[in-house]
């Protein structure tokens, strides 16, 4: 057991490696200018209407960039897709991110990716200020899912897959 009061940012941290949860790329652009990110907080809010929510750093350029252009590009990745979320979560500088996975572009400006469990491409429909992060929540104007899913999880701080018991 872990005293909390002795360091409560750690001990959180700990306690929350065990949730897992699937990897994805939230993403956005505005003409040539793209900017993606890792994410694992994200969650369905609802069916209907559909809609989903993401939690991005306030102070990053997606975050603008998802305020400026009413909307961002959402994919839950596939088992063989680690080296995007690497890319996407800083171990490659942000302007070669998009040259790992096939990348090509929505209707509506943003990037698509191929090959991931589910794309989406959200009109930005509400958000939520946090201390330190931008709760977006986002209703899908196209999506694209794969025949065979197998998603990336985050599970234990390493990546993982989900086999069926």
């Amino acid at each position: 057991m872990i005293d909390a009061g002795l360091d409560t940012q750690a001990a959180f941290r700990d306690a929350m490696s065990a949730l897992a949860a699937t990897v994805c790329v939230v993403s956005a652009a505005r003409d040539s200018d793209r900017v993606g990110r890792t994410v694992t907080a994200a969650l369905s809010l609802a069916v209907d209407p559909p809609s989903l929510l993401v939690s991005i750093d306030s102070s990053a350029r997606l975050a603008s960039l998802i305020r400026a252009q009413g909307g961002f590009s959402f994919a839950m990745l596939q088992a063989d897709q680690q080296a995007v979320a690497e890319a996407f979560a800083g171990k490659v500088a942000p302007e070669k991110r998009f040259e790992h996975g096939a990348w090509d572009t929505w209707p509506s400006g943003h990037p698509r990716l191929h090959g991931a469990v589910a794309t989406m491409d959200c009109a930005l429909v509400g958000e939520i200020e946090t201390t330190d992060h931008v709760l977006f929540v986002g209703r899908p104007r196209k999506i694209d899912l794969s025949a065979n899913a197998k998603p990336l999880v985050w599970h234990g701080r390493q990546f993982n897959t989900v086999t069926p018991l």
